[in-house]
């Protein structure tokens, strides 16, 4: 069994997630951790300090309100490859500026971890811990409580990393990287505030360190060699024993399914004489289809999935299990024996649009029937299925578009539509110039798409965030490896003009209130030396009347410095607008184009220059 080579107890209370290890002197190993009275940087929310990719210098990537920047021991701000977790639920990868893959998960995410090669671990707010190679998950397990922090380190000496979860209910666990199997637990009084590793003892030997928000630290050794990757608190013979029984369950488990069948034969035999049922047909399938509901007074507009059997036995209950659409990814419909047919319909409603599996498990067989038969398959619920097909002339045509050329036949673009959206079977596409008319479930805006001759493709919606999910979807069909595009959303473009103003407001304030601030500080000085003087003169009226304005001054102050942190709260705020914003102009673009668009906007911001920066959203050049 693995145990704690050291254990310390600390007399302060520790922040959750806040615990670093490093040689501040460049010699001693000192574990560093945020208190309750601890105080962060006003312009970092996050530091993190070490090797990064092939940068031979150590960096200090900085995690600020809008921004990521990592800088070397001079203060020099490198180029790198970057791992972020963010509240929108997606995981990006940047190299330099630019975002070169995105992974969108079903929760908000909370800690990354680095393990070895492309495979690195990630938590989720929701509980949930897993290991991705690259942008596939290998991955992932669920629990009621939250993964407080996650770390890579080799526990059994194995030479592979393990995945090291600590727990908001105190329990530390490693998991396998290859399949999520426990290998060892352990649990402590209180919440797990962080977990790091360290030669904190200076002996030659690095251990893995684990701290709870009550202040207890404990240090674990990697397993040697006479454990045999064995961590857990037992021995060869329990887990022999363990395994022996439950391969008893199971064969016990089989043989009473197996005489239950039996007895269900000949109790179908008898009642197949007797006009009833209990076996399903040989031949009985599941089938599966999803299409678009308009919603009544009653329900509002939703993708319909039907699940149905092909002759007549009937649904009992229906699981699905789908990341993101139903509340902890899993939704059950079972039907009241009064209502159970041979079809069952799932309103369905993703937030997002992204492509999601559902995995259906369904119980089929008679109404008389006491057992039933489980059928299991998986069905892909199409990126763009919240959009129903929908006349032109129905609705007016948005005044927002994006338009490209591409070479690509119209054909290609019709198998585009059909892998992304939910159409109609009798929908037909003629050749081009055609196009082609949807309506939101959501919100009930329209998204218009035209392919003309030539290759050009136009695409009107005032939804600039699904113009840049339709771009990235059609690239990534098409195999675009460039594009670059002509742009106009007028009233979106308008919004960004009056944060830009804002930002530019919320600058001016600040340096106000900073030069009010400074001259107070230099007043309260002034007064307080003169309340002094008074009282070692012994003119203790004179001092009364000092403290008095001492204390409006320092009451001044602190209105002060509120207001001051209500705008820089409200600047911070309209920062990440603009940010979001670049990002938004980049993601209508694929490849360079995208790339050139991001860092061009970014000089526009540096000088101020908001029509460059309009302009270069609008054609990707800064030229006019």
């Amino acid at each position: 069994m693995l145990v704690p080579v050291f254990t310390l107890k600390l007399s302060h209370k520790l922040q959750p997630r806040t615990v670093a290890l490093g040689r501040f002197d460049g010699a001693h190993p000192c574990l560093a951790a945020a208190t309750q009275a601890g105080k962060v940087s006003d312009g970092a929310n996050a530091i993190v300090l070490g090797q990064l990719g092939d940068i031979p210098s150590p960096l200090a990537i900085i995690g600020g309100n809008c921004a990521l920047q990592g800088f070397d021991y001079e203060g020099n701000d490198l180029f790198w490859t970057l791992l972020v977790g963010s509240e929108d639920f997606d995981i990006r990868v940047f190299k330099e500026d630019e975002i070169v893959a995105e992974m969108s998960e079903t929760e908000t995410v909370t800690a990354l971890s680095p393990m070895y090669g492309s495979r690195f671990g990630y938590a989720l707010s929701n509980g949930t811990v897993g290991v991705y190679d690259k942008t596939s998950r290998y991955w992932r397990i669920k629990s009621k409580n939250h993964a407080m922090s996650i770390h890579a380190f080799d526990l059994n000496a194995d030479g592979v990393c393990e995945l090291i979860t600590g727990w908001s209910n105190g329990k530390v666990d490693a998991r396998s990287d290859r399949t999520g199997e426990v290998i060892f637990k352990d649990n402590f009084a209180s919440s797990i505030a962080g977990v790091v590793e360290g030669d904190y003892r200076m002996d030659g030997s690095t251990q893995l360190i684990c701290c709870s928000v009550d202040g207890e630290v404990r240090g674990y050794l990697p397993g040697g060699e006479e454990m045999k990757g064995n961590l857990m608190d037992t021995c060869a013979e329990q887990d022999m024993i363990r395994e022996l029984s439950q391969k008893k369950q199971n064969l016990l488990l089989e043989l009473r399914n197996y005489e239950e069948n039996t007895k269900a034969e000949l109790s179908s035999q008898r009642k197949e004489a007797d006009g009833q049922r209990d076996v399903i047909p040989a031949n009985t399938q599941l089938q599966t289809s999803l299409s678009v509901n308009l919603g009544s007074d009653s329900q509002s507009a939703h993708v319909e999935l039907c699940i149905s059997t092909t002759n007549d036995t009937i649904i009992r209950a229906v699981l699905i299990f789908a990341e993101g659409i139903f509340e902890g990814e899993s939704h059950v419909v079972h039907p009241s024996v009064q209502s159970l047919s041979g079809c069952v319909r799932v309103p369905l409603t993703p937030p997002k649009d992204v492509p999601v599996d559902l995995h259906i498990k369904a119980f089929v067989g008679y109404r008389n029937s006491t057992q039933f038969y489980v059928f299991e398959l998986t069905r892909q619920l199409p990126r763009f299925s919240m959009y129903a097909l929908s006349s032109p002339d129905l609705a007016a045509e948005p005044l927002s578009f994006v338009s490209c050329a591409t070479n690509e036949r119209p054909q290609r673009i019709v198998m585009w539509l059909n892998q992304n959206f939910l159409l109609p079977e009798d929908a037909e596409f003629q050749s081009a110039p055609f196009q082609v008319c949807f309506t939101s479930l959501r919100n009930a805006g329209q998204l218009l798409i035209k392919i003309k001759p030539g290759g050009e493709i136009s695409i009107s919606t005032d939804d600039i965030d699904l113009a840049g999910d339709i771009i990235q979807s059609m690239a990534s069909f098409l195999a675009i490896e460039d594009l670059q595009v002509e742009a106009d959303f007028p009233a979106y473009f308008e919004e960004l003009r009056k944060v830009l103003v804002k930002v530019d407001e919320h600058h001016s304030v600040n340096q106000r209130l900073t030069a009010d601030m400074a001259d107070h500080s230099n007043l309260i000085r002034i007064t307080l030396v003169q309340a002094e003087d008074a009282r070692l003169l012994g003119d203790m009226k004179n001092m009364k009347t000092r403290y008095v304005e001492l204390y409006d001054l320092n009451r001044d102050l602190i209105n002060q410095y509120k207001i001051r942190c209500n705008n820089h709260m409200e600047l911070l705020s309209n920062l990440k607008a603009v940010n979001q914003a670049i990002q938004r102009a980049g993601r209508l673009r694929v490849g360079k184009p995208k790339t050139q668009v991001i860092a061009a906007c970014r000089d526009a911001i540096r000088s101020n220059n908001f029509n460059t920066l309009f302009r270069i959203m609008r054609s990707g050049i800064a030229s006019s």
